[in-house]
């Protein structure tokens, strides 16, 4: 219903129109009259309401200045203004404020009705504009924070992307400044981990380093990558990164190692990128669970054959249990350290390198038979030899892996679901409610997890479960009322809502089954 005010100086003119319209039949609310253009002013100042039928000429203020001073309060503020026919000249001026309606004294019933009904139908089209634009508006805003993740990813691998792509996408994410120069930081989870394990990484980031001091960030892989605008001094950096990783660690008792490149233009954030990449696969020699910058590398640098394979794709895949594309990769590394022909001793210590990385991947209860296969890689006197006693072991590793995924997939389900059953009366049940208040995981990973162990939505699992439970407490009891159900099964005091529903899912309203035969 909208709200209306009647304002006018003549007590029989508020008493007519007010009892000769039919309010409701017009999707309207009298809430109140008004003698002149200053008590109309206190009402709509108090009350908000929607539309404001007003004669012009009435003492202390008149209508067209009311007009003015409501419009400031509410610029959607709908007037219907009436007045004798000398005085067409205020209905000009009122037009110039905006109102579309005007009607000359004295006024019929079918009048005013008409008049009201247009002023209705374009506020609703009104508030129909506004609820699309504010639907666009947090779309946008929901996806926006996935946009700002591809483009990072794109920015630090695609080499079409380039300066005036990122002036684009400043723009989109309300990036005010043109940085002059940025920094990458790379953060690498050491052992096992969870996608719940990266995201946390990211949001302590932020809150250690500060919005303005973090421009983007992703996850890629393994890893957690921020880009950082250059606006602090030096050394604060790397005590910021010593309070992140002591941070994490103390929290999910995980080794965090951290790579760092140099400041530099954005043009430059490609390779910045390699050189994060290139201080990570150098922590096998300074040390996991360190914070390693391009200066740390220079001196290991100038010493090691030119030889560079990334095991972060190879890790996701044997952790994910994928052997098929871990296979690839491996057979990828075993091609490449071939074609350099280094001498077999250092051959070995890049095959030594890789078994080291892939033996992590397992269990603790695993850890110390597979340390054994490390020893063994040594008696091997051919790089073909070793390609197929690491294929072997990576195997082994993969599948129990495999298995492992499968189990806890499984469990965190079932927790689940029953999280579900223990809260079907509850309103607020909702994915977003079981993933961060329950859980504590993220909402979208638990979502599709949850839509691949049971192949049904989550929302579509809750209702199904409180229609379900419906038909069950109706045939208990041939008398409850439909509101005691909507507030059993978690619709709260939308009863209406409750029977749609239900009617969606059994073909009638709860009433209606009720009255079936058995």
């Amino acid at each position: 219903m909208y709200k209306v005010l009647l304002v006018d100086d003549e007590r029989i003119i508020l008493e007519g129109i007010s009892t000769m319209i039919d309010w409701r039949s017009c999707e309207a609310e009298l809430v109140g009259t008004s003698r002149n253009g200053i008590e109309a002013l206190d009402f709509i100042n108090k009350h908000n309401p929607d539309i404001v039928i007003s004669d012009i000429k009435m003492p202390g203020m008149d209508g067209l200045q009311l007009v003015k001073k409501a419009s400031e309060l509410n610029p959607n503020l709908a007037f219907i203004l009436l007045s004798g026919f000398d005085d067409f000249g205020y209905a000009r001026t009122a037009m110039q404020h905006g109102v579309k309606h005007y009607l000359l004294k004295p006024c019929n019933e079918n009048t005013i009705i008409n008049a009201l009904t247009e002023v209705i139908s374009d506020l609703q089209s009104r508030r129909k504009k506004d609820q699309f634009m504010h639907s666009i508006q947090a779309k946008l805003a929901k996806a926006l924070p996935y946009a700002k993740e591809q483009f990072l990813k794109e920015l630090v691998t695609n080499k079409t992307f380039g300066q005036r792509d990122w002036d684009d996408y400043r723009r989109l994410f309300h990036i005010t400044e043109q940085p002059e120069q940025v920094q990458l930081i790379l953060f690498q989870l050491e052992g096992s981990y969870d996608y719940e394990h990266l995201f946390a990484i990211k949001n302590i980031a932020e809150d250690v380093l500060g919005q303005s001091i973090v421009l983007l960030g992703t996850t890629i892989g393994s890893q957690v990558l921020l880009m950082l605008q250059v606006c602090y001094e030096p050394g604060w950096l790397f005590s910021r990164l010593e309070l992140i990783k002591s941070t994490f660690t103390g929290f999910y008792k995980l080794d965090l190692t951290i790579a760092a490149s140099d400041a530099a233009p954005i043009d430059a954030v490609r390779s910045m990128y390699h050189d994060t990449l290139e201080c990570l696969n150098y922590r096998f020699y300074l040390g996991e669970g360190t914070i390693i910058s391009k200066k740390d590398i220079a001196d290991v640098m100038s010493e090691r054959p030119t030889f560079y394979f990334d095991d972060e794709q190879l890790s996701i895949f044997i952790k994910s249990g994928d052997w098929s594309s871990a296979q690839q990769e491996l057979s990828r590394f075993f091609t490449e350290l071939a074609e350099r022909r280094l001498d077999s001793a250092m051959s070995k210590s890049y095959a030594l390198s890789l078994l080291v990385a892939i033996t992590r991947l397992c269990s603790r209860e695993q850890m110390s038979h597979y340390m054994q296969c490390i020893a063994k890689l040594d008696e091997l006197s051919s790089l073909r030899s070793m390609e197929q006693y690491i294929m072997s072991v990576a195997e082994q590793i993969t599948e129990t892996n495999l298995q492992l995924q499968k189990t806890k997939h499984s469990s965190i389900i079932q927790r689940v679901i029953n999280v579900v059953q223990a809260n079907l009366s509850q309103s607020a049940l909702s994915l977003n409610w079981v993933a961060s208040e329950i859980l504590y995981m993220n909402a979208d990973y638990l979502g599709k997890l949850f839509k691949k162990e049971t192949g049904e939505k989550f929302s579509n699992y809750v209702m199904r479960l409180r229609i379900e439970k419906a038909l069950v407490l109706i045939e208990a009891s041939s008398d409850v009322k439909v509101f005691e159900l909507a507030e059993q099964l978690g619709f709260g005091d939308n009863p209406q809502y409750f029977s749609q529903v239900f009617k969606k899912y059994t073909g009638q309203t709860p009433t209606e089954y009720r009255k079936t035969p058995g």
